[in-house]
């Protein structure tokens, strides 16, 4: 790296001279203004609108134009004279901590290398910073202009970070903030929890300028004469029917769901407890289950019978329903219903019986 401002770094009565760096670069391609029919380079040259003449860069002068359409013409003669303190010294104005700095304000950032002799105020300026948990306030003058920095330590060196003036921040002047917008509480539970499920340690290394990857992809194929293969472009998902919807497919994406899958609104409702049955259905319940459980070779004899004679009454009711249903049906007054078809063959079985006992008292007469 080449330096590209010498001065020393004033902090209290101590001076440190050092040499800054630009810290970042821009990485893009280079492209130059050319003739699309022969690829020749287009050039720029300076002429002097009053007397149509080329003019080198040499005389051109810095001009600053009224309201009227005059203009003041200022030469570097009279830049120089300018009082400008800050033109080879950084010098420290005071302290704050990090978090009252509004990142609006970062600029552009170098880095500072000490000189042989001033490597130990440096490290020591370095090591108190880190310490402090503190940025210096500084201003400083770079290419005839001067500004506010802040000073910090990083990775082991010291970084200034020029800013930006106050008025130089423009007011957001927008229709919107003076209106009423209704946020929904809903709709903001539902983006703070979108907002916890994505959050992850930030890795710069992670990221990279896929639109540079691709043009240099294309620059390489225009000169080897290949053709470029577009990789296919997923398209943007559909409007979605509100901010709600919108909210729950992506915390449903965001948690590994499909994409556009929208929870249900029973899915948001509180879970309810189920109610508690009496102790009576409890009971049944389990004499129910228990006797559903226990093998049928094991059934007693009253059980054989509780069941023959359920499997009678279930008979008897189909049969009576069925004589119901075609009482209702043919409307004949004389056909027995149900109850008393029940109590016939009651009284059938009785007569039987009867006959049964005579037959045996007759028999132990004889003999």
């Amino acid at each position: 790296m080449r330096s590209m401002w010498k001065g020393a770094v004033s902090f209290g009565l101590v001076m440190i001279p050092v040499k800054l760096y630009a810290a970042t670069e821009t990485k893009d391609i280079a492209f130059r203004q050319v003739h699309r029919e022969d690829g020749g380079r287009i050039r720029f040259r300076r002429f002097c609108t009053i007397d149509e003449q080329e003019v080198p860069y040499e005389d051109i002068a810095k001009g600053y134009e009224l309201p009227g359409g005059e203009m003041v013409i200022l030469t570097e003669e009279d830049m120089a004279e300018l009082p400008l303190p800050t033109t080879k010294n950084i010098e420290v104005v005071q302290f704050c901590p990090i978090e009252q700095l509004d990142p609006i304000l970062l600029n552009r950032s170098y880095y500072v290398e000490p000189e042989a002799t001033g490597a130990r105020a440096y490290c020591l300026l370095r090591d108190a910073l880190e310490q402090s948990g503190k940025v210096a306030i500084a201003q400083v003058a770079l290419r005839q202009r001067e500004s506010l920095a802040v000073v910090r330590a990083r990775d082991g060196v010291l970084v200034l970070e020029t800013l930006l003036w106050p008025d130089e921040i423009r007011d957001p002047a927008f229709g919107f903030l003076s209106d009423d917008v209704e946020v929904r509480p809903q709709e903001l539970r539902m983006a703070s929890s979108l907002i916890e499920s994505m959050t992850v340690d930030f890795d710069p290394d992670e990221f990279h300028d896929s639109y540079r990857e691709a043009l240099q992809e294309l620059v390489a194929a225009k000169t080897e004469g290949r053709e470029i293969v577009q990789p296919e472009v997923e398209a943007p998902a559909g409007d979605t029917t509100s901010l709600a919807d919108a909210l729950r497919a992506s915390l449903a994406a965001a948690k590994g769901g499909k994409l556009g899958a929208v929870p249900d609104a029973a899915d948001e409702a509180e879970e309810v407890p189920a109610p508690r049955r009496p102790a009576a259905v409890k009971g049944a319940a389990a004499k129910a289950s228990a006797g559903a459980a226990r093998p049928s070779g094991t059934k007693s004899g009253a059980a054989k019978t509780a069941a023959a004679k359920a499997a009678a009454g279930g008979k008897a009711s189909a049969d009576g329903k069925s004589a119901a249903g075609k009482t209702s049906a043919s409307g004949k007054s004389g056909t027995k219903t149900p109850s008393a078809a029940k109590a016939g063959s009651s009284r059938a079985s009785e007569g039987s019986a009867d006959e049964a006992k005579a037959a045996q008292r007759r028999s132990r007469r004889a003999s």
